[in-house]
């Protein structure tokens, strides 16, 4: 396990929020915004539709996709004792999982990164071992390690228990202009409270206006918005050419930076 160097205190950091608002984006940004502080970042993938290790400079073509975590089926049955896909038997609950990111994480520019994949939805065994491994490995990494974590999730929070959620330091819920942004945002707020997450605010992203900023923070009910970006024609193309956004966009990159530097100090 890494030793904490001394002053510096590492925090665990959750993004969630509505599908296609920006999380990833937002998630490799500060991952990229604390590596280039120096600081030991652990990016982790646990969105079943991410493409985090892109946004941070990683070429699938050129270097293979990258497998996850729920699909790495020898070790799942290694680890836990049984079979990924196996129903009614017995496994391990709380598999060893202190290796796996010395064994299946990758280093891209300088920060290293997980990718988890999703949990196995109820309807095809909900507590089985792929998901055992899973919860154990974000248990790990959550309370055991003393790296800064940035942990870009789905709009839920099914691959946390009660002990993982309680040491996660923040959760960052990305919302942008709409009824149904903020809807997802509303109950991601309720599940996070109901799980002890301890502290929770806001990024407001691809706003056009102040009064759209306004009306999110009605809606919401909280000013604990703490980074606010602007709706930037940046990150659409960066996107569509494969570039790393904090590189591509400087206006984003400005707001994230503000916003790395409150998370240090």
């Amino acid at each position: 396990m890494l030793i904490k160097p001394q002053g510096e205190q590492p925090v665990k950091i959750a993004i969630s929020g509505k599908g296609g608002v920006g999380k990833t984006t937002i998630s490799s940004m500060i991952a990229y915004g604390l590596a280039k502080r120096g600081r030991q970042v652990l990016a982790i993938d646990a969105d079943p539709n991410g493409s985090l290790a892109e946004a941070l400079g990683y070429d699938p073509e050129k270097n293979g996709r990258i497998i996850p975590l729920i699909e790495q089926k020898s070790l799942i049955e290694e680890r836990t004792g049984a079979k990924p896909g196996d129903m009614g038997g017995y496994f391990v609950l709380n598999p060893r999982t202190d290796d796996l990111i010395e064994k299946f994480s990758i280093e891209v520019n300088g920060i290293r990164v997980m990718v988890m994949g999703g949990l196995k939805e109820a309807l095809t065994g909900c507590y089985c071992s792929e998901n055992a491994l899973l919860r154990s490995f974000l248990r790990h990494l959550m309370v055991e390690r003393d790296e800064w974590v940035v942990l870009d999730m789905e709009a839920g929070f099914e691959h946390l228990t009660r002990g993982t959620a309680q040491s996660v330091d923040l959760l960052l819920i990305v919302v942008e202009p709409g009824s149904r942004s903020v809807s997802t945002a509303k109950k991601i707020t309720t599940l996070a409270r109901q799980a002890g997450i301890p502290k929770i605010a806001y990024i407001a992203n691809k706003i056009h206006n102040d009064g759209q900023l306004a009306q999110i923070s009605s809606m919401l009910g909280t000013n604990d918005i703490r980074a606010v970006i602007s709706f930037d024609t940046e990150a659409v193309d960066a996107d569509m050419k494969g570039c790393i956004p904090y590189e591509a966009c400087p206006g984003i990159r400005g707001h994230i930076d503000s916003l790395v530097d409150s998370l240090e100090n």
